[in-house]
């Protein structure tokens, strides 16, 4: 199949040979937005990037990787503008707040019976909202739908995608669910058959290197090979969970 530009990453993950190539994928469109929010084409000083990044903020992971990321001025003309932007809505939420019939004893514990009020309402709000967050998402879905094309009409990508470390199981749990919609449903046995046999074999295999790492611990195996456990912790973490726990910190480029 002829490479299309937007199979690139696509196909770049896979020959990447890694635990997971969407994980591969959401690390490189992550770095991506965070370039293009604090980066030096700085389009943080746009008055209609501003105005999103206003309204969408950013969770808590993004907000520590922004600061991370090193550019102090960029991210105080985001925190400005946005903390501008999130005094005026808190006002609004804090002069519609009434207290509960449980009481606000009862809020500050966090009752399962409390009842729902303008600052938990808002609040709520904000932690699901993320500028990253939601540019990420939108790119997800159409890799997404372009893994299955590329799986769909090209042999050797699914050749290559059968030898591969298979995903992480989150990656792995999407793929499944996407399956549905975008396999015929003759053909989504035969797809069920490739990949869990895959997947529970590199999962023992996994099993295997971190148990090897511990025995290196021992004297008696000090001059042992190590085999594949030097990674095995980075390895385990991300098939379980996804990500890269082993990378460094993502800083500006200067």
């Amino acid at each position: 199949m002829k490479e299309k530009l937007y199979n690139i990453p696509i196909n770049d993950a896979v020959n990447a040979g890694q635990e997971c190539p969407f994980c591969f994928i959401e690390r490189q469109i992550e770095q991506d937005l965070m370039d293009f929010v604090l980066g030096s084409g700085s389009s943080y000083m746009e008055s209609d990037v501003r105005e999103k990044t206003d309204k969408a903020g950013f969770c808590r992971a993004h907000f520590k990787k922004m600061f991370d990321y090193g550019n102090t001025l960029g991210n105080a003309w985001i925190m400005k503008t946005h903390m501008k932007y999130t005094i005026e809505q808190a006002n609004k939420a804090f002069e519609r707040y009434k207290p509960t019939a449980n009481g606000i004893g009862a809020i500050l514990k966090k009752s399962d019976s409390r009842a729902a009020n303008s600052i938990t309402e808002w609040v709520n709000g904000q932690e699901k909202s993320c500028f990253i967050c939601a540019g990420f998402t939108d790119h997800y879905d159409r890799y997404m739908k372009t893994f299955f094309e590329m799986y769909e009409k090209d042999s050797d990508f699914r050749d290559r995608l059968s030898s591969s470390k298979g995903f992480c199981l989150p990656h792995f749990s999407d793929i499944l669910d996407y399956a549905g919609n975008h396999i015929p449903e003759k053909k989504q046995q035969a797809f069920v058959d490739t990949f869990i046999p895959l997947m529970k074999s590199r999962l023992e295999e996994l099993y295997g290197d971190v148990s090897w790492l511990i025995e290196k611990f021992d004297y008696r195996n000090k001059d042992a090979d190590w085999k594949n456990s030097k990674d095995a912790l980075q390895n385990c973490m991300q098939k379980l969970k996804g990500g890269y726990p082993a990378d460094p910190v993502y800083k500006m480029k200067k």
